[in-house]
């Protein structure tokens, strides 16, 4: 199938993007975002995003504007007066919002819908590439691959705002009174449908026992949703006055506007990993073999440290997290600790 030539950049003043999805995808789509708004700087790039999800993309400096918008109200949003655009770009399959783009942009490029109707009204239909077969951010970027835009860079975009940094502070000087050392932020859980990826809790206890005694001054700021609390509340009674339990008592923003003050982050596969790896701290990720490393983890970060389960890449979803050992994450987290003090 020919690829058409895309339309100069002079021809192209509005732009539309539509990412509805969870807090990762939403993130890993955002070097794909970024390439666009490079290919077209004369563009105003509006993203609309679910309304849950649409946060994550506030403030960064290559999107005019962010929205909102699902495929459950995208019928009703389209017959509505609205914006038009020389050219959308629709990620993922769901065949609403392809059709809202269509009543929006004059050109509108999507994946796939195996829909001939709708596919044969797009500028262009892109090919999904196969499950895994790629990293993710890699995946995101097959919507414009075929169409020659290069990527302007691979790592995710995040960006906390000033006010949110200044809050942040205000809160730990409250919090803590004389700034810890290290600092180090716990995300123990991810979501509940890919539950599988979570280490478990008496490993989260045992490694900040370690942590602990190598570093008795350590402070922990324990993140996460409701869902998880009973969870991260035994691990805050555990650590008693060395933990602040944050765990479904702030907004994302608020949750990455601390994060942006730590000395470190520990975390499983899951979205708030996600927005600290766009926020280039140093951190560790722990990968199921399910969804390994080689797939999921940020890229072009200055100080990551991976674990990946001992059968990466070769189980489904029964492997269970327990088979990554306090040992061996804690070889891996040491010397990254003793960086932290030298520097």
């Amino acid at each position: 199938m020919s690829v058409p030539p895309l339309p100069s950049p002079d021809a192209v003043r509005s732009i539309l993007a539509i990412q509805v999805s969870r807090i990762g995808d939403t993130l890993l789509s955002t070097p794909t975002l970024r390439a666009i708004a490079r290919q077209y700087p004369a563009a105003r790039l509006t993203v609309l995003a679910h309304p849950k999800r649409r946060e994550v993309l506030e403030n960064l400096p290559f999107i005019y504007r962010t929205g909102s918008i699902s495929k459950n109200t995208a019928w009703l949003q389209a017959l509505l007066p609205g914006p038009k655009y020389d050219l959308a770009f629709v990620f993922g399959h769901d065949k609403p919002l392809v059709r809202y783009a269509l009543k929006r942009a004059r050109r509108v490029v999507a994946m796939r819908q195996d829909d001939p109707g709708l596919d044969q009204a797009l500028f262009h239909a892109a090919s999904t590439p196969g499950f895994q077969s790629r990293h993710a951010v890699l995946m995101q970027y097959a919507l414009i691959e075929q169409l020659g835009i290069p990527l302007a860079g691979r790592h995710l975009g995040y960006q906390v705002r000033d006010d949110e940094r200044a809050w942040a502070e205000t809160k730990l000087q409250q919090t803590l009174g004389q700034r810890p050392f290290p600092l180090i932020g716990l995300q123990i859980a991810s979501f509940p449908t890919k539950g599988y990826r979570d280490w478990p809790l008496e490993h989260f206890i045992a490694l900040t026992g370690r942590i602990r005694a190598a570093y008795p001054g350590a402070h922990f700021l324990i993140f996460g949703g409701t869902l998880e609390q009973a969870r991260t509340q035994a691990l805050a009674r555990h650590l008693g006055s060395a933990a602040s339990h944050y765990a479904g008592q702030l907004s994302l923003r608020q949750t990455a506007a601390l994060m942006a003050c730590l000395d470190y982050y520990i975390g499983v596969d899951t979205g708030p990993t996600h927005i600290m790896g766009a926020l280039h701290k140093p951190m560790l990720a722990m990968y199921h073999p399910y969804s390994p490393s080689q797939n999921l983890m940020p890229l072009e970060h200055p100080a990551l440290t991976v674990i990946d389960h001992p059968q990466a890449g070769q189980v489904g979803p029964e492997a269970s997290m327990a088979a990554v050992s306090v040992d061996t994450v804690w070889q891996a987290l040491a010397p990254e600790l003793v960086k932290l003090r030298v520097g």
